[in-house]
């Protein structure tokens, strides 16, 4: 007879019900946006900053300036902008 008790399932399921870092588009093409707004939330630059936007240090784009979303291409990447 064991003299130490098992370790049950419960625990280890707990563990690992993490949730994800919620990563993606916030606002998309034709949605209007306010001022520090977040736009995109992404690991890595996918989304390259255009016009009327920022990008911050962990490379969430977001907007500088009030108006309309807009996504489009430059130099095979695709930009985000924000149209006054």
């Amino acid at each position: 007879m064991a003299h130490v008790k098992g370790s049950g399932s419960v625990k280890q399921q707990s563990q690992r019900k993490r949730r994800g870092k919620r990563l993606g588009i916030k606002k998309y093409a034709g949605e209007k946006v306010r001022t520090g707004h977040i736009i995109v939330r992404q690991r890595g630059a996918r989304y390259k900053a255009g016009k009327g936007v920022g990008m911050g240090k962990d490379h969430t784009i977001f907007a500088m300036q009030d108006g309309v979303v807009e996504f489009g291409k430059r130099w095979g990447r695709t930009t985000v902008n924000v149209i006054a």
